[in-house]
Order: structure tokens, then sequence, then C-alpha cells
């Protein structure tokens, strides 16, 4: 029996990894990480902090956390970071009275989560190579297989199966690019006081502007950062959430898209994803096979899309120096972002590694289309004879009509022979049959397969097994 609410990415969706980077473990471990960074700044800056402080915390830093006496302290003194702070200054009581020396609350919470995004995001990029790595396989293998294109979702011209799996892979290379660039561009917050002006540390350090500087790039430094904003409040730019929360509604549009593809497609009997031996469709009628996994992509997509409103709604609406009714929010909606833009990606690597094409059923609707599209190919071929472009577009045109009509009543289309039979059209059944090779009506699609597959780097991919619930 479980009487409360538990989140359902957690319990369904998200992967261990994630869980464990957004838990309260890791967050509060990275508090305590940075105190003893700014433990270790301050002594080597010359503050009154000795090296035996700094061991003893961080001796401390990976010790179990006493949850029921953090709840007790914040019960008492209404506040959080205070409410760690005296529990961590239990375990280390020769050090607890130099624990938080000058910094402000956002000190810990803003750069621990920088830390735990830092992480997210270079997690989600191993994802996101692994579903483009999977996605090119798949891709270089049907590449040369002819397919019906569709606009309007109406019937086109031919494609290939691979060509159709690179417009996918292409939208998700934009989304590695931008994702890229959030990783590379990503930067520490740093210790700025109560209005991020380093005022209580140029104190500390006597007015030495350098030292206070230098205080910064130490903790950024041992924290794995090399750059920091050039200017701030309390808190680091809220404006920055937008960013990372823009780049993963990105990786759910792109995802969206595919998983929508595959469930018009399946909805075609072309391509399928993975069904398990004794997996059951439907409650009520057995010989259901529905796409499940991409209408769960789909489904997860969308409230990332939605969830990233939160940050520029939070970024806009941030008072001065800094407010605090950014706070809730974010606690809620960036993690829960991270954790749905691992479970679609994980998603889509299930789906991507066992997806399943009906040969025969895409070759049978190419042929069945295909003497429509060689109608421009027998067009050409009928002047080159010596008709007149026209005349004969017109006699295409109404015997296309007619053999349209005749599909509509469940019959085969008969265009073909209505073709070789018409008077007026100069083109034999012999001649006209050389022109069905649905391999001419592909253009450059391999080989624009091949180029595009060769002139992408997928590197980083994460290889662990995956796991989801079907």
């Amino acid at each position: 029996m479980k009487p409360t609410y538990e989140s359902p990415l957690s319990s369904r969706y998200a992967s261990p990894y994630m869980l464990g980077l957004f838990s309260p473990d890791t967050r509060y471990r990275t508090w305590r990480k940075l105190w003893v960074a700014l433990a270790r700044a301050e002594h080597k800056l010359g503050l009154p902090v000795t090296e035996a402080q700094v061991n003893e915390l961080e001796a401390h830093v990976d010790d179990e956390i006493d949850y029921e006496a953090v709840a007790a302290k914040e019960k008492l003194l209404r506040h959080d970071v205070m409410a760690h702070i005296h529990v961590y200054g239990e375990s280390c009581p020769n050090a607890s009275g130099i624990i938080h020396l000058g910094a402000t609350s956002c000190y810990v919470t803003d750069n621990a989560d920088l830390m735990i995004y830092r992480d997210a995001l270079r997690y989600i990029r191993g994802e996101l190579a692994a579903v483009i790595k999977s996605l090119s396989e798949f891709a270089m293998e049907y590449r040369s297989m002819p397919t019906l294109g569709y606009t309007h979702f109406q019937p086109a011209q031919l494609v290939t199966i691979g060509k159709r799996a690179c417009l996918w892979i292409q939208d998700l290379m934009l989304d590695l690019e931008e994702l890229d660039f959030v990783i590379a561009n990503l930067k520490f917050h740093g210790c700025r006081g109560t209005t991020g002006t380093d005022a209580s540390f140029l104190s500390l350090f006597d007015g030495d502007e350098e030292k206070v500087k230098e205080l910064s790039r130490l903790i950024a430094e041992e924290c794995g950062f090399h750059s920091m904003f050039a200017v701030a409040g309390q808190t680091y730019p809220r404006k920055y959430d937008s960013r990372i929360l823009n780049v993963l509604s990105s990786i759910a549009q792109s995802a969206y898209r595919f998983a929508n593809d595959m469930r018009l497609l399946q909805h075609l009997r072309q391509v399928e994803e993975p069904f398990e031996k004794n997996q059951i469709g439907s409650s009520a009628m057995a010989y259901k096979r529905n796409p499940m996994r991409c209408e769960r992509i789909c489904s997860l997509s969308r409230y990332i899309i939605a969830d990233a409103l939160n940050a520029p709604m939070t970024a806009s609406t941030q008072w001065f120096e800094r407010t605090l009714d950014d706070s809730a929010n974010r606690r809620i909606s960036m993690p829960e972002g991270f954790l749905a833009c691992d479970a679609v990606l994980r998603l889509m690597r299930n789906v991507t590694s066992g997806l399943h094409v009906n040969e025969k059923i895409i070759e049978k609707t190419v042929l069945e289309y295909l003497p429509f599209i060689a109608t421009e190919n027998l067009l050409m071929s009928a002047v080159k004879k010596g008709g007149d472009r026209q005349e004969l577009h017109e006699v295409i045109r109404r015997n296309s009509m007619e053999a349209t009509a005749r599909m509509k009543e469940g019959l085969n289309c008969d265009l073909l022979d209505r073709l070789a039979d018409d008077p007026e059209f100069p083109l034999d059944r012999d001649e006209i049959t050389a022109v069905m090779n649905p391999s001419d009506f592909i253009g450059r699609a391999p080989h624009q397969v091949e180029e595009f597959i060769g002139s992408i780097d997928i590197s980083g991919a994460n290889e662990e097994e995956i796991s989801i619930n079907v």
C-alpha cells in the first residue's frame, strides 16, 4: 500500500542516474562540498580558518544525513539552509563555527543547482547522442529502400526509409548543437553576498578586492567551472534557467515529431515500434498492437514543452536583486524538466533500437502508387517519341482520374493498362513497363543519407543498457 502521492517520473519513467542526481542526498551533499570549498579558499587566502577545520568538514561530506534532525531544526528556525548548517556542524564540532562564513543562502542553493544542472545536461547529451547513433544505423541500413513520401499526409513522390530517418536525425542534431552551446557556456555563481556586491567578503578581507575575486575563482575551480557570471544579484540570473529548459523543450519538440511520425507509420503498417512477446495492446481488443511507447514520448514531450514556460515567466518577474517567488517553482519545474527529458530519450533509445520495417507492406504501397508517380516520366518519354506535351498531359490526366475513381470503388489501379490501350498515347505496354522501377524515382536519397550520416559526429553516446516499463 502506498498512501501518499508518488510522481510517475520517479516511479515509472526517469533513469536511476537522473533520480539520484536530483535526490535530496545529492543536493545536500553538494551543499556540504560547497561549504568545504568555501572554507578551503578562505584558509588559503588567510582568513581564520584552519587546515584541520577544512579537513574535518571534508571528512563528513558523505556522512548519512540525519533528515529527522534537519526537519526538527527547520521547524524551529524556519530556514532550510540554517537547519543543514546546524546538523552538519554537529558532525564537525571543531569546524562548526566557520561553516558558511561570509556567505548567504544562495551561495549553496544556487551554486549547487548549477552543479547538478551541469551534470544533468551532460547526461542528457549522452542520451541524445545514443538516439542519434541508433537512428543513424537505421538510416544507413534502409538508405536505398523506396517508400511512399507524403506531403500534407497525402501520397507524394517516393523517398527512402533511410532518407526519412535523416529528417528526424537532423532535428536532433540541431538540438545537439544547441545543447553543446549551453554546456560550453555554463557559468558559476560564486560568492556574491546578499545583494551581489561582495560586501561581506570585502569586510572579511579588510578591503582587499583581489582576495575577494580570488575567493570565488578558487571555489569555481574546485567545483569544475572555468567562468562566472560577470555580475549577479543575490542569485544567478534566472534567465539562465530559461536557456536550460528551452534546450530541453527543443529536444522534446524533435522527439514528438519523430514519435508522431512513427504513430502514423504504424497505422499504415509500414514501420512499427518494438512489441514484447507477451505484451498486451488492449485489455478488451486482444488483436491490438498500439504504438504506446511513441504515444508516451508524445505525452511526456508535451509536458516538457509546457514546463519550459515556467522559466521565462519566473525570469521576467524577478524584482531587483532577488525575490523568493522563484524558489517553489524552480524546485518543481527544473528537476521535472530534466527527469521528463531523460524519460523521453530513454524511450527513444528503446524504440529506435528495435524498429521493425514491414518491407512487403511498403513495397505493395509503392507499387500501388507508382503508376501515378511515374506519369511525369511517362510524359517525357512520350514527348521524346514525338507527342505534343499539352495533349499528352490531358490524356494522362483523364486516364488518371478514371483510374482513381475505379480505386475508390475498391478495385485495383489500372492506369498503366488504360494508357497502354489509349490510341492517343504513343507508348506501348513494354515501353511503359520499362519506366516502372521504383529505384528510378528516389533521386539522390541513398547518397544523401550516406553524405549526411558521414558528416555528423555522434561521439559521447551513453552505452549502458536501458529498461523501461512497457
